[in-house]
């Protein structure tokens, strides 16, 4: 009888011991309430529409209207991507004193200028100097985006169109996972020593019209696990560990049993 209730009370205490020690879930991101400003407003220039070029970012131009344009055929042609201003598009990158080398037209002032004044600057020159009617687009494709937590795909995500939202950005992951708490989404933005955060709660339909949902260069956004998958994978972790217990309490009663025959 002694042995049942030694093997009865450590199989109680292990049982509680492990409801507390469940799985490790990876909750990033927590502050204090009292540092948490969830109705931020203020924007850093970030988002496409009011990013400003700097040196070391990556430019991709082709001219839309004439995609037979090829510079290789030019002596004066240069630039990071090699090629030119094609259909299929060229990629340089901006030089440390905010230029970029551009086949016929030469170095061009970017840094500072937005995506759009720098599309049209570079219109306005080869217009001038060499092509009718050229049609420039010009994509950032240096910024992006990260994701963490509960999405079917995790990583960097490219940011390359204008006022790109949240919900276009969860899409191109794959959406979100069924672990995930759809009603806490948080977005991280600004510096290491005053990082900004916004909560997006994607049950609200007016959370897709909220304009401060539209990512912004260098954002991570973090969606943590629900309570509910919290708690089943606890009592999963808790069936797993208590089977070689039940097994050992089993077998204690089976030799005592057979003990007092």
């Amino acid at each position: 009888m002694r042995i049942i209730i030694y093997f009865f009370s450590f199989f109680l205490i292990t049982l509680v011991l492990t409801s507390c020690s469940g799985k490790q879930y990876q909750i990033l991101f927590e502050q204090k309430a009292t540092n948490i400003n969830p109705d931020t407003s203020q924007r850093s220039n970030g988002d496409l529409t009011s990013y400003h070029i700097k040196p070391q970012d990556l430019l991709q131009i082709r001219n839309l209207q004439n995609i037979k344009y090829v510079v290789d055929e030019s002596p004066s042609a240069s630039g990071t991507g090699g090629g030119g201003v094609a259909g299929t598009g060229q990629v340089y990158q901006v030089e440390e004193d905010g230029t970029i080398a551009l086949p016929v037209i030469g170095h061009i002032p970017v840094s500072g200028l937005t995506r759009v004044q720098a599309a049209k600057l570079i219109e306005d020159l080869y217009r001038k100097n060499l092509l009718k009617d050229p049609i420039i687009e010009l994509k950032i494709t240096n910024l992006k985006v990260t994701l963490l937590g509960e999405f079917k795909g995790q990583g960097n995500f490219p940011l390359v169109k204008d006022r790109t939202t949240l919900v276009e950005m969860i899409g191109q992951a794959g959406g979100l996972s069924d672990k995930a708490n759809e009603t806490n989404i948080k977005i991280i933005r600004g510096d290491q020593k005053n990082p900004q955060v916004t909560y997006i709660n994607l049950r609200d339909i007016q959370s897709i019209n909220d304009p401060r949902a539209i990512l912004q260069n260098g954002d991570i956004v973090y969606a943590s696990p629900n309570k509910r998958s919290i708690r089943n994978d606890n009592l999963q972790n808790i069936s797993t560990l208590a089977q070689p217990i039940l097994l050992l309490f089993n077998t204690a009663l089976l030799v005592l049993s057979l003990s007092r025959r």
